[in-house]
């Protein structure tokens, strides 16, 4: 969740000293001399059996390993999934605390997306990485505002800053919606002009989207697959209009409350749909996580949440871990 606004020694025994005297007549040797067996070195080692738990979760990976990849169109031309890795940073550059974006100066965050980068590439070279910027561009809040809809829109020349910054990375820009208690339907239309440059992508929000008049951050919030079909539907629309290249959606999740009814989420080719793992934790709670709800239901691609807080993440996931899932993450957030 985000923050409103890691000889083999042979000794061998010394031979025993043969006591004798001269005029001792020696002594019988034996028709076969047999050596002691050597137990210790001939016990194999056994496993203890699996137990019912490990078993049960085995056949059921293998079920969900069946389910992925997603059978979805072919890809447009131009389409930057699966075929690149996207490594985001996120955040705002008006605050420390909700990300690696804001959290240091320009020019030392984007030398730290570099190494990210990097170290992605050299992980999997045969997947090419796509740096990006992704902004909270509509920020929750935990105070109503002046419409009491509990949400701060962040003005142009902040995303203009964003979008400089990531030309000098050619990078993609992300811009991330946290809707308090207004909805998609009244933030995206006035980011459409924004969207509607080549390399700006959108990234939608459940934790924040509050359908009761419960404030942001007080408890988790949600998203029907409608509301994932309308900023889907928004964004292919803007494709065809501007004879664009298709759109990446990221939807971040990390309950089961989160996103409801998965499996009616339309897919289009003009939108690439990643299902973000948003959670913090040691590895092996956001595995399953993972497992949970983005691995069992199958939308269209993977992704995967990385916090730089060691409150968040300790030990941090490694990237040899990350691309040891099935489905593989095909989209890297940071944060």
């Amino acid at each position: 969740m985000k923050t409103l606004l890691s000889l083999l020694l042979f000794a061998a025994a010394p031979l025993a000293a043969q006591s004798t005297t001269d005029n001792a007549a020696p002594k019988p040797k034996p028709k076969h001399k047999t050596a002691a067996p050597d137990t210790a070195h001939k016990k194999k080692k056994t496993l203890p059996p699996p137990n019912a738990d490990s078993i049960a979760q085995a056949r059921e990976d293998s079920i969900l390993d069946a389910m992925w990849p997603v059978k979805t169109p072919d890809p447009l031309p131009g389409s930057i999934l699966p075929g690149k890795r996207i490594v985001a940073f996120y955040g705002n550059l008006l605050s420390k605390k909700m990300g690696v974006l804001g959290e240091y100066e320009p020019e030392e965050m984007l030398r730290k997306l570099d190494t990210e980068v990097a170290g992605w590439t050299k992980a999997d070279p045969t997947t090419p990485v796509q740096p990006a910027l992704h902004l909270i561009a509509v920020v929750a809040q935990a105070a109503p505002g002046k419409d009491g809809r509990y949400r701060l829109r962040m003005d142009s020349s902040l995303i203009e800053r964003v979008a400089t910054l990531a030309a000098k990375r050619n990078a993609l820009v992300f811009l991330d919606i946290q809707v308090g208690q207004s909805n998609l339907r009244d933030e995206l239309p006035r980011l459409a002009g924004f969207l509607s440059r080549p390399n700006f992508h959108l990234g939608i929000d459940p934790e924040f989207s509050m359908k009761d008049a419960t404030p942001p951050g007080k408890k988790v919030g949600t998203y029907d697959a409608a509301d994932v079909n309308y900023a889907s539907g928004f964004l292919a629309d803007l494709v065809t209009k501007h004879s664009l290249t298709p759109k990446v959606l990221v939807v971040h999740r990390f309950t089961q409350h989160g996103v409801t009814n998965t499996k009616k989420i339309a897919l289009d080719p003009r939108v690439q749909i990643v299902m973000d793992m948003d959670g913090f934790g040691p590895p092996d709670l956001k595995k399953n996580t993972f497992r949970k709800w983005i691995k069992a239901e199958p939308v269209q691609f993977a992704g995967w949440k990385q916090f730089y807080k060691p409150r968040n993440d300790l030990p941090r996931t490694t990237i040899a871990e990350i691309l040891r899932l099935h489905p593989r993450p095909i989209y890297i957030q940071y944060q």
